[in-house]
């Protein structure tokens, strides 16, 4: 089946499903979790608290 030029304008979508949002959702607790590392390593390293 093949879509004229008028038929491809008129098509519609991209909503905002689940699975988009538990994505972004991960992703910010990842990159939340990567400054918590790095921030606790320079945080050792300052203080030189070596465990």
């Amino acid at each position: 089946m093949q879509l004229t030029k008028e038929e491809l304008f008129e098509v519609q979508g991209g909503s905002i499903t689940a699975s988009f949002l538990n994505a972004l959702s991960r992703a910010a607790s990842t990159i939340l979790d990567i400054g918590r590392s790095i921030g606790s390593s320079l945080r050792r390293m300052v203080m030189r608290n070596y465990c």
